[in-house]
């Protein structure tokens, strides 16, 4: 089911170290709309969605698993060469003290991934219109760090995610239309 090609997604390129935008793609890592969140909803919900949509939800959840990777990249090349100094200069202080330069789930204001992140109601409706905000939520995110980054490179990657979160919006809305359409066949005699 999974091949894993040893390269990323995107190429991540960064200008300088920068504690301060790797603070701020630390809440697309561990943060309530990050991808590490929206990757194990869309691979948990599949479970209880229409055979026609759980082929849709296994490809973007995987797809979401890349953009991690490519986040994590940017935050790992943003910060290794970083003084402690300069991380408690960008707010990472806390992060530094117990985790050094290591990434860890949380988001940009330090509070830790958790389960509550990702919704699962069942009904195929309820998630896809929650997978569609969460797909939004993370677009209007990525677009507030490019808007806060004067690094030309970090921003193409970082245009090339939120690009991503505007083709999964409109495939989910796609499933949605499927889903309308194959129930109100179903009440047709």
């Amino acid at each position: 089911m999974w091949i894993y090609e040893k390269k990323l997604q995107y190429p991540v390129r960064v200008s300088t170290c920068n504690p301060m935008l790797a603070r701020f793609l630390i809440e697309q890592y561990g943060g309530a709309d990050g991808e590490l969140s929206a990757a194990l909803r869309y691979l948990n919900q599949r479970y209880s969605i229409p055979d026609k949509v759980i082929g849709l939800l296994t490809d973007i959840g995987t797809e979401e698993f890349a953009h991690l990777e490519m986040i994590a990249t940017m935050v790992y090349k943003l910060t290794k060469d970083a003084t402690p100094e300069q991380m408690k200069e960008a707010g990472l202080g806390d992060h530094y003290a117990n985790h050094d330069n290591a990434l860890f789930y949380h988001d940009a204001a330090g509070n830790p991934w958790t389960a509550s992140y990702i919704q699962a109601k069942g009904d195929p409706i309820a998630d896809l219109y929650e997978d569609i905000a969460a797909e939004e939520k993370a677009r209007a995110t990525y677009q507030w760090i490019i808007n806060m980054s004067d690094d030309p490179f970090l921003n193409e990657g970082l245009s090339f995610l939120r690009e991503r979160e505007i083709v999964h919006s409109q495939r989910f809305r796609e499933a949605v239309e499927l889903i309308k359409d194959a129930n109100s066949q179903k009440k047709i005699f």
